[in-house]
């Protein structure tokens, strides 16, 4: 009787490991070579008997699925893995061995595209080459021309010699193909992407406003915070800056820069150049994240970490570019401020000239100005027999004309009775001239 080893029971019938045995002791097969480690492990059987034991692999190209049908597993025989687990010598790093095998492959997958691209610009070469030799063979077939038979014989040869080119590359390339075919796999030609999709939060775009609108919420943001829009125009440094706006971000936006802007002037006009000079500053600064913020197209309030980062440690020609603006505000500061003065000047003198209308509507400053030299030295004097004998020497249209712009000026106020004749209108300095030229006869008359 034959003793079975796994189970120390005897086995009564049993020819000499004619059957095979589950608890047999199994002896692992010797290693299988590198690359191969995938596929001994694949189908490995535990089986006893068969002359000696150990582990039996079946040679089996596939193996049936839940339905039935053939399933193959030879496409995963060819893979190319760099940080593949099989053992290494305990002396050789692992890491570093893995990261070699990646860098060997990607290296010969370089060689192969490059080699591949040559092969397909030679052929592209030789096939333009040969349609431009056929191309000129029709030209001289058309002409017949008895001196274009020898050119014609040339380009014959050459145009058989491109065809044996043509196929050489064609070969060439069906080669290139077949040992492409048969380059294991690896993770970049592996599988591809089914599909792709980013999703970028992006600041969606603000309605359209009136102008009714903006200039109320201007008002009604710069009564809210125009102590702290005060604050931040009056900082230096970077960084001060930014922790302002990182405690107040409610500050970077449109509302902000504007507030600066018309702050600039007023302090231009006030003639206080150096606070204006600091203001402005910050003013650019403000223009500059919102800039930022339009060009990537998101908030103001998510990129301003980013302008001081930049500008903190900005190349020579950048901050070339902030201090170019910077100077260029100022300028336009100065001339709206310019601008802003005149404009006042204006309006003063308007309004002075309108304080000193006469009842009739003129200034008695511009006809002062417009009265010939003997009047103005009549009212300069305040001499009225001086005024008298003035107008008696003049045309009486003449002195007609200026006493009645001295009256609707307020340079002459007639008497009372001659105030009554006001109401007549164009009589008025009819009356006058009359009323002058009678106390100047009767002055005469008196005095002779």
């Amino acid at each position: 009787m034959r003793m079975c080893r796994c189970s120390g029971v005897g086995a009564p019938g049993l020819g000499p490991r004619t059957r095979s045995c589950a608890g047999e002791a199994l002896r692992p097969s010797p290693p299988a070579p590198s690359g191969a480690g995938s596929e001994s492990a694949r189908g490995r059987k535990r089986a006893c008997g068969g002359g000696g034991g150990g582990w039996r692999v079946p040679e089996e190209p596939g193996r049936r699925g839940p339905g039935g049908t053939m399933v193959d597993y030879s496409v995963w025989d060819h893979i190319e893995v760099s940080d593949d687990e099989d053992e290494t010598h305990p002396n050789i790093d692992t890491a570093s061995l893995f990261r070699w095998r990646h860098q060997a492959r990607v290296e010969r997958m370089e060689q192969f595209q490059k080699e591949k691209e040559e092969l397909d610009k030679g052929c592209r070469e030789c096939k333009r080459k040969l349609a431009e030799c056929q191309k000129k063979m029709k030209e001289l077939e058309v002409a017949d021309a008895e001196s274009g038979k020898g050119e014609l014989q040339r380009l014959q040869a050459e145009a058989q010699q491109l065809r044996k080119e043509e196929k050489s590359w064609e070969k060439k390339i069906e080669e290139l193909r077949k040992k492409e075919k048969n380059m294991p796999w690896n993770v970049d030609t592996l599988s591809k992407d089914g599909f792709s999709k980013s999703v970028v939060n992006v600041k969606p775009e603000e309605e359209d406003e009136s102008e009714e609108q903006k200039e109320k919420k201007h008002k009604t943001f710069v009564e809210k915070y125009e102590k702290q829009i005060k604050h931040f125009g009056m900082l230096r440094r970077w960084d001060d800056s930014q922790k302002y706006l990182s405690d107040n971000p409610h500050l970077v936006c449109e509302e902000t820069a504007n507030y600066l802007v018309i702050w600039c002037i007023d302090l231009e006009v006030e003639e206080k150049h150096a606070l204006m000079e600091q203001v402005a500053h910050q003013t650019i600064v403000m223009q500059f994240i919102l800039e930022l913020a339009k060009s990537l197209k998101v908030d103001p309030r998510a990129c301003f970490r980013q302008f001081f980062t930049k500008i903190k440690t900005a190349d020579q020609q950048y901050m070339e570019g902030f201090t170019d603006e910077l100077e260029a505000f100022k300028e336009r500061v100065r001339g709206r401020a310019k601008v802003r003065i005149e404009k006042a000047m204006k309006e003063y003198e308007e309004e002075e000239r309108q304080k000193r209308l006469g009842p009739g509507g003129l200034d008695p400053v511009e006809v002062y100005e417009s009265l010939p030299a003997e009047l103005q030295k009549c009212f300069d004097s305040k001499d009225v027999q001086m005024l008298q004998d003035a107008i008696s020497k003049m045309e009486p249209a003449e002195a007609k004309y200026h006493m009645q712009r001295c009256i609707d000026s307020g340079l002459w106020v007639p008497n009372a009775k001659t105030a009554e004749g006001a109401e007549k209108g164009g009589e008025e300095a009819e009356a006058v001239y009359e009323e002058v030229k009678k106390e100047s006869s009767e002055e005469e008359k008196g005095n002779p």
